[in-house]
């Protein structure tokens, strides 16, 4: 085995035991390499399926995606940054959970990013980073569409996530999606 399958499976490894996210600093430090070794790792992994999500708070072994026994919807919503925290809670409040956003692009297709926003606090944290952050959020490549595949454990809490985001206008109409 070279070293380098063995460090991918050490990364296996600790992200099997991990209890939250694990940053790519971190994995490069146990690992003595530098953080752009872990990000190639992690994608010759990922071309392995082996079930490794780049969340916003780090790396994380899918050991549930959060959709087994739950029912799923996407929603279209537009709405401006500042309304990022309320248009999550509300989703949380509602019984969902955020799994990812993606857009639609004209020239590349769907983009998707993972999120895993399970709660308020996982939400405030998003949109802390968000905020500290100097990139623009997805949405922007798109003029602010974008789409949230939400996860919850029944179609009455993603009724009411649905008609919760309607009252709000972050929900948009069928006519004005890309």
């Amino acid at each position: 085995m070279t070293e380098g399958e063995k460090r991918r499976e050490g990364i296996i490894k600790r992200l099997s035991t991990a209890d939250a996210p694990v940053s790519g600093t971190e994995l490069a430090k146990k690992f003595k390499v530098s953080r752009q070794v872990i990000v190639q790792d992690v994608a010759l992994l990922r071309a392995e399926d082996r079930g490794i999500l780049s969340t916003y708070r780090g790396y994380v072994l899918q050991k549930n995606t959060g959709r087994e026994g739950s029912c799923i919807r996407v929603f279209s919503v537009d709405h401006t940054t500042e309304d990022t925290l309320d248009e999550l809670q509300t989703i949380v409040d509602c019984g969902g959970r955020v799994l990812d956003v993606s857009v639609e692009h004209r020239l590349y297709g769907q983009i998707r990013a993972d999120l895993i926003i399970n709660n308020r606090l996982d939400a405030a944290e998003f949109t802390e980073q968000m905020a500290r952050c100097t990139d623009q959020p997805i949405k922007a490549l798109t003029g602010g569409c974008h789409y949230h595949t939400v996860a919850a454990p029944s179609e009455r809490n993603l009724d009411r996530i649905e008609e919760e985001l309607k009252k709000k206008g972050y929900l948009m109409k069928k006519e004005e999606r890309l």
